[in-house]
């Protein structure tokens, strides 16, 4: 007798065990197939027109809120970056170069004192003191961002200036008691001044000037990144569009529609507010602080020169070095001048020329004071370079050539100020703006490919 088969397949011969169902794979190889097994899934949907228009809404609204938030964090870094650039970059390199010059300012100033017969004139030792106060106001506002080689700078400055006011105070004590001492005890404290404070001050301008200039660099360049995704954005958009069209015959999707026309006033208003923003702060650079660079490196070239010029006839015949570092500052700054005013215009270049005739009639007027101290006629020399009565003397020329670039170096720096406000202008409800019509766009994706997976059902 033949036993009957089994409801789902032929019995089992006797004495054979059952082999165990099958089950599901759970623990470390169960979490293990977790990616997988999705990924069958989606391959398995994917087969379907359903399954495929629920894979491209999801990937389409991803990208378009995904471009949204890069989009937006990048906007609002430019305009971050433009706004710093005035409000704390700038400022920052104003108060390093104000360190450079009051303090080359204050050590010209004590040598002038020197060559005035009888007590030291009020007015000199007031500017004096001012510039001393001014380099120390500016170099506490520098010192609050320095860091690395910058803090070392400002360290450096902050022990070595009390150490060069001490000395100026021997040499004037001893100057006014008549001993010879105290022009060494100058000629000391003006070497400290030269080779380390002043060598520090420098640098520490440099750097911040680096610092400027690459942040200027930064906020107009180009974000590669945000452009690619936007750009994906659109084809992707583009390419869904055919592809609804080819399979439904409809001509349009209003919600792909109003994604791609929301995508694409991301593109325009992003492209041009960032091209504006570029053009202004480049323009910033251009006019304002790349001049005013070059403005201040021949200022303090002059006003060095202007110290060897007082501390050669303060040597009295003994300061040939003074004169040789002169003569080699006298040509850089002359050619710094006329490099300045070929980048400016307006009243800024016309400040630079007035300050290149005044230069012009120094440098003149100081051969006349070499040719005399050498000629002997050390009274008369003195005279043409630091005597206000003489004509044509040294220190109101000087006076006028500083004058005229400290005005010049205003303008150039509010030009940089006004441009690089119109630039961060430019950029106004971008950021917010770019969240939105991304948010738009994502709407109109899911809106619009939810319309045609409700015809399948």
């Amino acid at each position: 007798m033949v036993r009957p088969a089994a409801p789902n397949g032929p019995a089992p011969e006797p004495g054979v065990p059952t082999p165990p169902p099958e089950t599901a794979r759970s623990g470390l190889a169960g979490l293990l197939d977790l990616p997988a097994a999705a990924v069958r899934g989606v391959v398995r949907s994917a087969r379907t027109t359903p399954g495929l228009l629920t894979l491209i809404a999801v990937g389409l609204v991803a990208l378009t809120l995904l471009t949204g938030v890069v989009g937006s964090i990048m906007a609002q870094q430019k305009k971050n970056t433009t706004e710093d650039l005035i409000s704390h970059r700038e400022p920052l390199t104003a108060a390093a170069q104000e360190v450079y010059r009051s303090l080359s300012d204050a050590d010209a100033t004590a040598s002038i004192a020197f060559l005035i017969t009888g007590p030291e004139p009020a007015e000199l030792r007031g500017r004096y003191d001012a510039d001393i106060a001014r380099a120390g106001s500016a170099l506490a506002r520098a010192a609050q961002e320095a860091t690395g080689d910058a803090a070392d700078k400002v360290n450096l400055i902050s022990q070595q200036l009390p150490a060069y006011t001490g000395l100026v105070e021997r040499a004037r004590a001893n100057n006014l008691q008549g001993y010879p001492v105290g022009a060494a005890y100058l000629q000391e404290a003006s070497n400290l001044m030269r080779t380390k404070i002043l060598d520090a001050a420098g640098t520490l301008y440099q750097l911040d000037v680096a610092e400027l200039e690459a942040q200027q660099s930064d906020a107009s360049s180009i974000p590669w990144f945000t452009a690619v995704l936007l750009l994906a954005s659109l084809a992707a958009l583009v390419v869904t569009q055919r592809y609804l069209t080819r399979r439904t015959n409809r001509l349009l999707n209003v919600g792909l529609v109003v994604a791609t026309v929301a995508m694409g006033l991301v593109l325009l208003w992003g492209s041009a507010a960032l091209v504006v923003q570029g053009l202004l702060v480049g323009s910033g650079r251009d006019d304002g602080s790349h001049p005013v660079d070059v403005l201040i490196q021949a200022r303090g070239a002059a006003v060095q020169a202007r110290g060897d010029e007082t501390l050669t006839l303060v040597s009295r015949g003994g300061g040939a070095e003074y004169e040789t570092t002169f003569q080699q500052l006298a040509p850089m700054f002359t050619n710094m001048l006329h490099e300045a005013k070929g980048l400016l215009d307006g009243e800024a270049a016309n400040q630079v020329q007035t300050a290149i005739d005044n230069a012009d009639k120094w440098l003149s007027t100081h051969k006349e004071v070499r040719a005399k101290d050498d000629g002997g006629d050390y009274v008369d020399a003195v005279k043409d370079a630091v005597d206000p009565s003489r004509p044509n003397n040294a220190e109101t020329l000087f006076s006028n050539l500083d004058t005229a670039l400290g005005k010049a170096i205003d303008n150039g720096r509010q030009t940089f100020v006004d441009k690089t406000n119109e630039g961060e202008n430019a950029l106004i409800l971008l950021a917010p703006g770019v969240a939105a019509l991304t948010l738009v766009a994502a709407g109109g994706v899911t809106i619009g490919i939810r319309d045609r997976l409700r015809e399948y059902r």
